[in-house]
Order: structure tokens, then sequence, then C-alpha cells
């Protein structure tokens, strides 16, 4: 199995190959004087100090070749949300904060697929477009932290990527595609993306009816950029400070979004109202059925649905037919029509 490491620092690469030993093929050079083909590695492990821009230039002029291979893990030197977003927005596919353990660098190695050839021909798989929509959200979240303008049409194209895979290889795929690759906040960004669109197909929406549902998905969670990761990733229940501040959310992305040039109303509408209810039991507005649109009933249902089968480490993955009956028990809190005809989405597609 090769496995290809790159670093800033000959010190880096001696502790990295050390933590793999001999189970794997490892090959390894500096970042600055990599020379690889993607066509023969299993995965690439990357551990660099991404505040230093010769890095971070390095990386991006290898990404035709890094995002081709199937597992992109990073190891970063600072345990900060910043450095974390920019690992993500350079193509890892997981991200680790120095020290790292062995044990967990070789159980994200373990589970790597078989290879498969990769054509050098443009192509749409679902893994190909997962990762442009992980790199959109990544760099979203760097913008709303650093203070900088958000690249809408960016947003919107990788938006657009995920649209056309969902069309051509189907929700299922997406849903392993996604899982495999991508942990937390992105996960669920992109499981909801995915989710809506094949509503919406399913649904017979017309395309520009499903550029606006892309739309709205990708930057319907974009106030989570404000939520201290040990929040927002925290693992088990949340006490009710932590709550408070997961539910401030929506106003936040409101608040990002509602200055960005190129933002539709109903792009606003949907990062403040994708928690509310129809009986108006949701936050943060308390709206009621005839206040909430059409747009943000489907975002809403697929939102839910994409938190209930996200897959977590501390806890086993929800099977879609318990997650469809847990919807079917929001009584009076979604539109029962919606739901039936999400049924096929949520068990068949």
């Amino acid at each position: 199995m090769p496995i290809y490491v790159l670093a800033d620092s000959r010190s880096k690469l001696s502790a990295v190959s050390g933590m793999l030993g001999r189970a794997f093929e490892v090959r390894s050079d500096l970042l600055d004087a990599a020379r690889f083909s993607h066509n023969d590695i299993d995965a690439v492990i990357v551990s660099a100090d991404l505040r230093l821009i010769d890095n971070i230039t390095a990386l991006k002029a290898a990404s035709d070749r890094l995002t081709r291979i199937p597992k992109r893990i990073f190891i970063i030197d600072q345990r900060s949300r910043l450095a974390t977003v920019q690992a993500y927005a350079l193509g890892a596919t997981h991200a680790f904060v120095n020290p790292v353990k062995p044990a967990q660098l070789l159980a994200k190695l373990a589970d790597i697929d078989a290879p498969s050839i990769v054509s050098d021909e443009p192509t749409n798989t679902a893994e190909e477009a997962a990762s442009a929509g992980a790199a959109s959200i990544a760099t979203m979240f760097s913008a709303v932290i650093s203070g900088e303008a958000i690249d809408v049409a960016d947003a919107r194209r990788a938006g657009g990527r995920i649209a056309d895979s969902i069309a051509e290889n189907g929700l299922s795929d997406w849903l392993t595609a996604v899982r495999r690759h991508h942990e937390g906040t992105y996960q669920h960004c992109l499981l909801v993306t995915g989710i809506a669109v094949d509503f919406g197909l399913s649904l017979g929406m017309a395309k520009t009816d499903i550029e606006r549902l892309h739309s709205a998905a990708m930057f319907h969670d974009i106030g989570k950029a404000r939520i201290p990761l040990a929040v927002l990733d925290k693992p088990g229940r949340l006490d009710e400070a932590e709550r408070a501040l997961i539910e401030s959310h929506p106003i936040a992305g409101y608040d990002v979004l509602k200055s960005t040039p190129g933002i539709s109303a109903e792009i606003l509408d949907a990062a403040r109202h994708h928690h509310e209810y129809l009986d108006g039991s949701g936050y943060p507005d308390g709206l009621c059925a005839g206040s909430i649109s059409d747009l943000v009933r489907v975002l809403t249902i697929s939102d839910i649905f994409a938190a209930l089968i996200e897959q977590r480490t501390y806890k086993p993955t929800m099977p879609r037919e318990k997650a469809y009956e847990i919807l079917l028990d929001m009584k009076g809190k979604l539109e029962r029509p919606l739901v039936a005809a999400f049924r096929d989405v949520a068990l068949r597609r």
C-alpha cells in the first residue's frame, strides 16, 4: 500500500515515516521539492505549518495531483480553527494536530480502499465533487474567520458540481463518498447539499430551482464558522450554554451574508430559518407555517435527515430507515406531504 509523505522539515518527514513503520510502502519528499504522480499512491500525509505562505503556495501548486489521491491526511502544528479550515481548503480529507499518536494515524490509513485508476480526462465522480465542495466550504469558513470576502461564485460552482454528481451517480454513492472522506461540519454540509439536491430532483424541480436549492444548502450553516470547534464537534450531549451557542449560528450566518454581494434574499432566508418548525417551536424567530418558505421547508427536512445519518467516530451511524421514522414522528413540525414525498429519497435512492 503506497503512502506518500510530504513535510516542511526533515525532522517531520522522519517522525511521520517512523510512525508508519513497515506496514506500508513509504516514499517521502520535502514540501518544496515534491515530485510525485497520483496514479500509484493510496494516501498522502502532509505535515506542515500552515501559517507559512511558502508551505501554502507549495501545496496549492501540487493541488491538482493531491486531490486525485483518495485519502489526504494533514498533520498541522496549531490547534486553531483557522489552521484546521486552511487544511481542508487545501484538500485535506482528514486533519490532525501535532503531536499525533501513531494509532490515530494508522487507524485512518487502515480503511483505504483498493486504488482505482484515475483518468486524466475531466470527470465528476462523487468523490471529486465532494472534495470540491469541502474545499469551497472550508474557504468560506476561512473567509468568515479572517474577515475576508466570501467567494460566492466558487460556492455556487461547487454546488453545481454536487448537483451534477447526484444526477449522474445517485444519492447512495454521494453518501458513501462523503462519509468515507470527510468529517464533522464539512461532512454535514456536504450531506445536506446532496440530500437537498436529490430531494429536489425527486420532486421534479426545474434546473433553476435545483440551483436555488443547492446554493441555499451550501451557505445554510456558514454561521457555524463563528462557533468554537470544541463546541461544534463535541462528542456527546451539549450542556445548556453550549446548546445556546450552537443555536446562535442561524443569526450569525445571516449577519455574515446580509452584506455579501451576490447573496439573494432566498439564501439569507435559508441561513436564518432552516431550524424553524411549522408549529412555531423552532429557532431563532419562532416562525409558524405561513412565514416559512417552500425552499426552507425542503432544506429543513434535508438538514434534519443529514444530521441523523452522519457518520461519527463516537457512535454508530443511524440507519436511513430509523432516521426516516424520526422524521415521521415530528408531527406538526414538518410539512407532512413533503415528508411523505421524501420517503423515496430516504430509503431507496
